[in-house]
């Protein structure tokens, strides 16, 4: 998979960043990472992370999610698959299709859609190159 102990070491060490996107920013556009993503503010495109990303209290997403683990608290308004492991806190509140191995429900979170689990994805593919900074937005960002 990799040509050299270089290259695998600097995929881990993308892997292990992390994102925000914090309250009261607006992005426009899609979001492609090997880390983990937070998000407290709001989205208008499609993530994907080969990590977990964690859709926070105030957040809002309007578009799909892929990754590999997720936590949401905020509302997401898009389908959502997960290869592993999702936890819908008790603000959550999706209106969409939920596909993921395994699910965790607590008191109060609310979906609308459909739900498939006991889903093993194959790997989640991230467009571009590793050795680029990790992430890849499409679109503008707007802090408000």
């Amino acid at each position: 998979m990799f040509a050299s102990k270089e290259d695998h070491k600097v995929a881990e060490e993308i892997s292990n960043s992390s994102n925000i996107i914090g309250k009261g920013t607006v992005l426009d556009g899609n979001i492609e990472t090997y880390g983990n993503i937070r998000i407290e503010g709001r989205v208008l495109g499609d993530i994907k992370t080969k990590s977990k990303i964690v859709l926070g209290q105030s957040s809002k997403v309007e578009g799909n999610v892929l990754a590999q683990n997720a936590e949401v608290e905020g509302e997401l308004k898009g389908n959502i698959r997960i290869t592993d492991v999702l936890i819908l806190k008790p603000t959550a509140v999706i209106h969409g299709d939920i596909v993921t191995n395994k699910l965790i429900v607590e008191s109060g979170a609310a979906f609308n859609g459909g739900c498939k689990m006991g889903v093993t994805d194959k790997e989640i593919k991230i467009g571009g190159n590793p050795q680029s900074n990790g992430a890849s937005v499409k679109r503008e960002v707007k802090a408000v």
